[in-house]
């Protein structure tokens, strides 16, 4: 019996075309796509509430909504632009009664199976959110997974039209905290001045959890602020961003309190700058991030070594992987629909097992469109450097004297998020400075 003819809203432009093209990507022939956005969770207090519903990223760029319980699904037999179809729940009287829910678009969830009834004994590709009852063979599903997530990272101009609100926002954002930044304030009350501002400013929520760590603190690499007073001279690391139509921004700043860094703060703060700005200039077509993060690893252990705190000379110590006692992650990621969006490796590439790269988590070469997160940092933790193995693996390579009187000190990270063009790279987060 052939398919049915379905005839839902025509999508926008810009859905249809990203649909196309991620239809040629996937090269499906007899295979049914069936991406699920999820359901809502509910607390586990057994109340009528649920957690705040995100939809899986995948539904999200395919449908355009952030939609509980709808599915987009694609069948390649009816082509790459009138194969894709969008069905949702119908929204209750209870919905629109107690949260004012309204319709999305879309063809009824309800025609969702015989939709699938006309196309029994095809094969089914399940991406997104689990869908109850149906079952993908797991290599295929991988497979599919892998070409979706790049077809996904060069940003259209639709999205990047959202990260460019998003940072919009952001950059308020650091404006007001940095007007609150003085001695005897907590780094909860700079986090609320920060995050008033992202709403202020078109925001929908925060595109992560807020990072503000002072002193110490801004050695945990994912602080969550607390009651800590700042103190004049601690250094404030802040890692936010604001988040437009699911789109996030994702930026670090390190300042000093009142102002005033010691030569040595401020040795260490030049030093991760240069090699952010180094990097910036390094993101264009065809560069291979894992160079891109060599080299950063390579000059800031090159400054280590002009500060005294490490020994040796620098492109050897980067492959003993020496500087990640310092420099424990990778130079960035991807950033887009979530903060972690289409990272990972390119297709057919296997993880790293060389130590100057080992804790890098994308292994890519850069392509015009790609949204990139340049974010090298230099940290004092405990947890590292007291750790006895790590001490006798490159007792030589540190100046461990100096090491264990810089321990409360905490950490320096400049982050910034760039566009990859065809000419030089555009600085997504250029609004918000990086000086004292």
């Amino acid at each position: 019996m052939p398919a049915p003819a379905l005839s839902p809203p025509a999508p926008p432009a810009h859905l249809a075309a990203r649909r196309e093209r991620v239809a040629k990507a996937l090269e499906l022939t007899d295979e049914i796509l069936l991406v699920g956005a999820g359901e809502p969770i509910p607390l586990p207090e057994n109340t009528d509430q649920t957690y705040p519903f995100r939809a899986h990223s995948e539904y999200v760029y395919l449908a355009d909504l952030d939609t509980p319980g709808g599915v987009v699904a694609y069948d390649p037999k009816r082509g790459p632009i009138k194969g894709w179809s969008s069905f949702v729940p119908d929204v209750t009287e209870a919905e629109r009664v107690w949260e004012a829910r309204e319709q999305s678009p879309g063809d009824t969830l309800a025609r969702l199976e015989p939709y699938l009834t006309v196309r029994r004994g095809r094969p089914i590709v399940n991406l997104g959110a689990p869908l109850r009852g149906v079952t993908t063979d797991p290599a295929r599903l991988a497979a599919v997974r892998e070409k979706l997530q790049h077809a996904r990272r060069p940003k259209d101009a639709a999205e990047l039209a959202l990260l460019h609100r998003a940072a919009t926002a952001t950059a308020a954002g650091f404006a007001a905290l940095r007007e609150g930044l003085r001695p005897d304030v907590t780094e909860r009350a700079l986090q609320i001045e920060l995050e008033a501002a992202f709403y202020r400013n078109g925001a929908e929520r925060t595109g992560y959890g807020t990072i503000v760590a002072a002193g110490s603190n801004s050695a945990v690499l994912h602080f969550p602020p607390s009651e800590r007073v700042l103190k004049k001279g601690n250094f404030v690391l802040v890692d936010a961003g604001a988040d437009v139509g699911r789109y996030v921004i994702d930026v670090t700043r390190t300042y000093v309190v009142g102002g005033r860094p010691t030569p040595f703060q401020r040795g260490l703060f030049n030093l991760v700058l240069r090699a952010e700005e180094a990097a910036i200039a390094r993101c264009v077509p065809g560069a291979e991030w894992k160079d891109v993060h060599r080299q950063a690893a390579v000059e800031m252990t090159t400054g280590l070594i002009d500060l005294k705190l490490m020994r040796g000379q620098a492109e050897s110590l980067v492959e003993q992987g020496a500087h990640t006692l310092f420099f424990p992650h990778g130079l960035g990621h991807m950033t887009g629909l979530g903060v972690r969006d289409a990272s990972g490796r390119f297709p057919g590439r296997q993880p790293f097992t060389d130590p100057a790269l080992k804790n890098l988590r994308m292994d890519l070469p850069l392509q015009p469109g790609y949204v990139v997160t340049v974010e090298p940092g230099l940290y004092f933790i405990p947890a590292i450097l007291n750790d006895p193995a790590r001490r006798k693996q490159y007792r030589n390579a540190v100046n461990w004297d100096l090491a264990e009187k810089c321990q409360t000190l905490g950490g320096v990270r400049i982050e910034d998020d760039v566009l990859v063009t065809d000419g030089p790279p555009e600085i997504l987060t250029r609004a918000i400075p990086k000086d004292w």
